[in-house]
């Protein structure tokens, strides 16, 4: 049985007391909300259960993979291990140059956390076209994947013909700039046929089903610049994937709907994630950024952050790494790093606006009063870095012999 089938006849697993145990809070919640659909856990042989959703801390996902111009196996599986060593709770394999089963095992021995896949990028890849494809080729990728031992699927089945009809009379600056929602859409109107997941979807969800793998609802019409704000495809995705979602989780599969991603005003983020959470019936949300601005190419980890620490002090779940290399290139493992701290950072500030204050920036805090270096470089997100960046000695050359603190405490005595 399911987590979700098991929470709805009362029972307790392993995993949910794992899950109750590594967040600190009470198991009978967990199971509750588990069998709400407002929790997920996510499960592989070699990693711990990983719980998303209500009441648990808010998780980061990093997306790596080959493209068909940049395939360096290697280079992919090394961002991997080091988005992992740098926080990542989960990691999202989107290759589509190489050999994908091959890179997908080497990211998946690589690391110990649960994996994600997006079926239709490799299906394509394999195919050479979107137009080559038919609906048993992607059922045929998704029971591989999910044999190989993937924890969790993208789909993007929240949008039909007529979404795509109300789309193209929509007065969108960047029109769709979901990648999986593009191949989905132009496989459609190539063929004059209706989403392909939709049409497969109860066969979809007895493959998840039985291996427990969490299905992610994607969402196709997400906007790609703050201009383009939310309007009927967007907000008819929404409504689709809910109705999706409930029908999942009814047949014992445990769901993610995806939303928010993008680009989004700062302003409208935060009304933005509670519509998705009502309408999702508090679900856990998945959010890619969003960005609250288009000028900072170059600079995209830092926008997301902003945006991501609104919407996961909003009641987002679930975060998705956006790296300096976003609208530009393939990341390099060092941007791989810097997005993935970046996302960490978002995650933080986002508990600390749904949970209150941590106790590791009040230890830091402590430690920064006393001048203790090493103890900041203990409780920092990144220590090491802090370290490097430090002159060795009692005081920081930012201040020398003039620090605040210093001279508070000659003249208070403490």
């Amino acid at each position: 049985m399911t987590q979700i089938e098991e929470a709805k006849s009362g029972r307790t697993t392993r995993e949910m007391v794992d899950v109750a145990l590594h967040e600190k809070t009470e198991l009978d919640i967990v199971r509750k909300h588990i069998a709400s659909g407002e929790i997920v856990i996510m499960t592989c042989p070699k990693c711990k259960p990983l719980g998303i959703g209500k009441g648990l801390l808010t998780k980061v996902n990093v997306n790596i993979g080959t493209s068909s111009m940049a395939i360096d196996p290697d280079a992919e599986v090394k961002k991997a291990m080091v988005a992992v060593e740098h926080g990542a709770n989960t990691i999202s394999d989107l290759s589509m140059g190489g050999d994908i089963d091959e890179i997908r095992r080497a990211i998946s021995d690589a690391v110990s956390v649960p994996l994600t896949t997006v079926p239709i990028y490799q299906t394509t890849a394999e195919k050479g076209s979107f137009h080559e494809i038919d609906q048993e080729d992607l059922i045929k990728t998704i029971k591989k994947q999910v044999q190989e031992g993937v924890s969790s699927v993208v789909i993007h089945a929240g949008f039909t013909l007529d979404t795509l009809t109300s789309l193209k009379k929509a007065t969108r600056i960047m029109g769709m700039v979901s990648k999986g929602g593009a191949f989905t859409a132009a496989w459609m109107i190539a063929h004059k046929k209706e989403n392909p997941f939709l049409e497969k979807y109860d066969e979809i969800l007895e493959i998840l089903l039985r291996k427990d793998i969490v299905l992610s609802l994607g969402n196709a019409m997400r906007s790609g610049c703050v201009h383009d704000m939310s309007d009927k495809p967007q907000l008819s995705e929404i409504q689709k994937n809910a109705e999706l979602a409930r029908h999942a989780n009814d047949v014992g599969v445990q769901t993610i709907v995806e939303g928010m991603g993008g680009h989004v005003p700062a302003k409208n983020i935060v009304a933005y994630v509670r519509h998705h959470k009502k309408i999702t019936g508090n679900r856990p949300l998945f959010v890619s950024g969003p960005l609250p601005t288009d000028i900072a190419v170059g600079y995209d980890h830092i926008a997301a952050c902003i945006g991501a620490s609104l919407a996961s002090g909003a009641g987002a779940d679930y975060l998705c790494a956006i790296t300096p290399s976003e609208h530009l290139a393939l990341p390099s493992i060092d941007h791989v790093r810097e997005g993935t701290i970046a996302c960490r950072i978002a995650a933080h500030i986002g508990d600390s606006m749904k949970y209150g204050l941590s106790d590791q920036d009040f230890n830091l805090a402590k430690m920064r009063r006393q001048r203790n270096w090493e103890g900041q470089f203990k409780f920092a997100l990144d220590g090491e870095r802090a370290r490097q960046i430090h002159s060795p000695g009692d005081t920081c050359t930012m201040c020398g012999d003039f620090c605040a603190l210093k001279i508070m405490e000659q003249y208070r005595g403490h």
